[in-house]
């Protein structure tokens, strides 16, 4: 006996109907919309918030959130993989400049200023205790590349010759903690302290370098104290 037609609207043509084709867009908008919350929320307030955080942020239920990420290591996989090799890039970029001087500022600057706007790319650049593999293979990829620009501003002369690779990674450090100290406050502060920082890496100079942003006055200062938040552990 023939089997009975498949119903309009329904038919199959293989492992997908109709039917699904709603679904599997609603499951990229719901991702879109996940990975926008973790993205807005990792910026502001860094890689301790929790997928129920995301969530609440998303306007989605819980379950929608685990059933497209298992764990939060996944998402920050997603979200900061891209990013980090942007990072890797940056140092690659100047270590090309002819100016071994200029690449190294080059490098500060430019690490600084995409750290400055994102909580989350800060963490998961100074610490190893975010992201899986990949993320973990893009930032070793990084170190001997930082090893070179410190190595060739030293041989020209421009760097002090007891400054080591690690340093730069603890400058990084202190410039992200001055650039989230002070956002809602005096956004472009670290320029100021990175100025100060540069001028006390070279082996000499004629005079002090023009410091690009004032200092904090004291009512800044409080302001600054007052709305800052240390990272939830």
């Amino acid at each position: 006996m023939p089997a009975p037609p498949t119903p309009a609207g329904s038919a199959s043509t293989g492992s997908s109907t109709v039917a699904d084709r709603p679904l599997r867009r609603d499951a990229e908008r719901n991702r879109q919309r996940i990975l926008a919350a973790a993205r807005e929320l990792f910026a502001q307030r860094g890689l301790e918030i929790t997928l129920d955080d995301i969530a609440h942020h998303a306007g989605l239920g819980v379950g929608t959130v685990y059933r497209r990420f298992s764990s939060r290591e996944h998402l920050v996989e997603a979200l900061f993989e891209e990013k980090i090799d942007h990072v890797v890039k940056t140092a690659d970029d100047a270590v090309r400049q002819a100016d071994s001087w200029q690449g190294l500022i080059g490098f500060l600057t430019s690490m600084a200023e995409q750290l400055a706007g994102d909580r989350g790319l800060h963490e998961i650049v100074v610490s190893s205790a975010y992201g899986r593999d990949r993320i973990a293979r893009a930032r070793e990829r990084m170190i001997p590349v930082v090893g070179q620009l410190v190595a060739r501003a030293q041989a020209d002369g421009y760097l002090r010759a007891d400054v080591e690779p690690t340093d730069i990674a603890l400058i990084q450090v202190m410039i992200g903690t001055v650039a989230e100290y002070s956002q809602h406050v005096q956004p472009l502060l670290w320029r100021r302290y990175l100025t100060i920082m540069l001028d006390g890496l070279r082996p000499h100079r004629e005079r002090p370098t023009p410091l690009p942003e004032p200092a904090l006055g004291e009512a800044g200062l409080d302001e600054a104290m007052r709305l800052w938040r240390p990272v939830r552990r």
